[in-house]
């Protein structure tokens, strides 16, 4: 039974999200509320965590000079990462007034206690779960992979107030997308073995 079939599923708010939610990258101007951040901070620590052990933990940053700041930061960060590896450097992080954050007004960065084995997936589940209820309250959101280096630079995390234990998983922009979102098209999932 696939879900284009099932009218049950497809009638369901949450496979709705499932399939209907997708990355933003252009947001209007103007703050996410308090409250609104809250729910998303609670639907964060609802997520699946092995052995209940809920290794998690968040930063909100809303400030835009310190936004500014940190995209200033992460952008060389990011295209040194891409040299090393051998990579082209993405033009867009080299330019000047380039934001790593698309000018969005709230981050949102889930962290791991690296003490546990099993935070990183643990914070995954929990950034996908922000994801998910920033669509089902009409926001848009988008994970930064790009800024994880540097927000785990010691200076930047010390800024932010993230203890040492720590480890920047997930940094989140979250805001109302300037136009309505249109799902990605997706590969059909492959496979390996139905036994």
């Amino acid at each position: 039974m696939t879900l284009s079939t099932n009218s049950k599923l497809l009638d369901n708010k949450l496979f709705e999200a499932i399939h209907s939610r997708h990355s933003v990258r252009a947001f209007k101007p103007g703050p996410v509320d308090k409250d609104s951040i809250q729910v998303l901070l609670d639907a964060a620590v609802r997520a699946p965590t092995a052995q209940h052990i809920e290794p998690w933990s968040f930063v909100v940053v809303q400030n835009g000079q310190l936004l500014k700041e940190l995209s200033d930061l992460a952008s060389p960060v990011f295209i040194e990462r891409l040299k090393r590896r051998g990579g082209q450097p993405l033009d867009a992080y080299a330019e000047q007034d380039f934001n790593i954050f698309y000018d969005a007004s709230t981050l949102i960065i889930v962290c791991a206690n690296i003490e546990d084995p099993y935070a990183e997936p643990d914070c995954w589940l929990a950034a996908e779960n922000v994801l998910l209820a920033a669509w089902g309250l009409g926001l848009g959101g988008c994970i930064i992979g790009s800024a994880i280096e540097a927000m785990n630079l010691d200076p930047v995390k010390k800024k932010l107030g993230i203890p040492s234990a720590c480890k920047v998983i997930a940094p989140i922009v979250i805001g109302v997308p300037q136009v309505e979102p249109v799902p990605s098209p997706r590969k059909a999932p492959v496979v390996h073995g139905w036994l």
